[in-house]
């Protein structure tokens, strides 16, 4: 009886059997198939939505008849033309100028690292012997730990990194300060900020566009204290003290007094931080000095539950739009990106880099292109990895690959007030959206 259930087509498999056999490998194929019957839909409706041109053989056989043309007028939506390549275009409309003209004067901030007195003073200021030794220990244990899981394991970071790694211990715990209200300077007692007071001339000289006036809470002192929010990277290193702002743009500079190529990442939400490059692992990586935070580019999205909409990274060689390192589910943590459309950012990106690596080599230039390409290609693969958590994440739980979804605990804003975290929206719950407040 059992042989003759096992031949009989007839006879169905029980649901524990169709749970066992249940393969995502054709659910994969078929929703690729669906994918690609999408893309020529659109493709097929975009092409009918615009006049049609007539191919020479047809023009001469037709013997100069006229060419056929859509009757609609209405033009394909944005949905049916977001996957197609997209062609840089200039700025025309008032708030791409707008963007455009922001996004040009920022790009000028990691050039300002370049000075050589500037340097030499970074290198005078850290504690060098300190920050080598502790790289040299840590490089020491990485390779330990990589011969002990096979003859051809590499170190997971190289020496350059475990020196960045080991500034940014020392940046964070001995040299910063962040400034929430600044402690009187006469009594010491806790401050109430009162609001925005015109620099004062030595203030603009060093950089300092805006100052935030503070009084003391003391009845019987009553002093007023100012907190110029400093620019210029000479006068934090004075000062170190600062918020976000003044934390990353000193940090950049010390990571490139010590022979590191770096960024500086503005982000419209009113945060911004550095990312160094490494040669060890051919890519770059994202540093949070105020966090102390090391290759966690989720961190903001997934940790903080900011939504998004620009990451533009700066450095001597141009601009990169970094926002999909940052933002891996547009849908759950990505906010408008209304500035500009994609194709006038694209020029934009494109006009910094021209304007950055004019006077280089044509090798130079060369060494970049593959660089950047190797980026794009690995921005690229985080939309595709997010893409297939989600569609994973659609399966029965018997099928899911253990690592879909790339899960990661990341934690809540820890620098800053709790009161002031809150009215900026990083203390790790996802809200409604808020602007973007400034004081970074």
């Amino acid at each position: 009886m059992a042989e003759s259930n096992k031949s009989n087509p007839n006879v169905r498999a029980s649901p524990a059997r169709r749970r066992e056999d249940f393969d995502a490998t054709e659910l994969t194929l078929r929703f690729e198939q669906l994918l690609s019957r999408k893309r020529l839909n659109a493709l097929a409706e975009q092409s009918r939505a615009r006049p049609q041109s007539p191919s020479p053989h047809a023009s001469s056989s037709q013997h100069g008849s006229r060419p056929t043309t859509s009757s609609s007028s209405v033009p394909p939506s944005y949905s049916s033309l977001r996957n197609l390549p997209k062609v840089a275009t200039p700025p025309q409309d008032p708030a791409s100028l707008k963007f455009r003209n922001l996004l040009v004067a920022i790009s000028v901030t990691p050039l300002k690292y370049e000075n050589p007195g500037l340097l030499d003073e970074a290198l005078s200021v850290m504690p060098l012997d300190r920050i080598y030794g502790e790289a040299e220990e840590e490089k020491q244990l990485l390779e330990a730990q990589a011969a002990s899981l096979g003859e051809n394991e590499r170190p997971e970071w190289g020496y350059q990194d475990c020196v960045i790694r080991a500034l940014l211990r020392w940046y964070k715990r001995s040299f910063m300060k962040f400034v929430n209200n600044p402690p009187c300077s006469v009594c010491g007692s806790p401050s109430v900020a009162v609001g925005m007071t015109p620099p004062s001339p030595d203030e603009v000289a060093r950089g300092a566009l805006k100052v935030e006036l503070y009084r003391c809470s003391a009845s019987e002192c009553g002093s007023y204290e100012r907190f110029p929010r400093y620019s210029d990277v000479w006068a934090i290193l004075q000062s170190r003290r600062g918020r976000c702002g003044e934390w990353a743009n000193c940090f950049s500079m010390l990571c490139r007094a010590l022979g590191g190529r770096v960024r500086w990442v503005w982000n419209a939400e009113d945060h911004v931080w550095t990312e160094v490059y490494s040669d060890h692992q051919k890519r770059w990586i994202h540093v949070d000095a105020c966090e102390e935070a090391w290759d966690t580019p989720r961190l903001y999205a997934e940790g903080w539950g900011r939504k998004m909409s620009y990451c533009i990274a700066f450095s001597i060689d141009g601009a990169t739009d970094v926002t999909r390192r940052y933002v891996r589910s547009a849908a759950a943590h990505g906010a408008d990106r209304t500035r500009a459309p994609e194709e006038v950012l694209l020029f934009i990106i494109n006009e910094i880099r021209k304007m950055r690596r004019e006077t280089l080599s044509k090798e130079e230039k060369r060494r970049l292109i593959k660089e950047d390409d190797r980026e794009e290609k690995e921005l690229r693969n985080y939309v595709v990895r997010a893409l297939t958590a989600e569609i994973e994440s659609l399966l029965p739980s018997s099928t899911r690959s253990r690592t879909s979804g790339d899960a990661q605990k990341l934690p809540a804003r820890q620098t800053g007030t709790a009161e002031w975290r809150e009215a900026r929206g990083e203390n790790g719950q996802s809200g409604p959206d808020r602007p973007p407040r400034e004081g970074h």
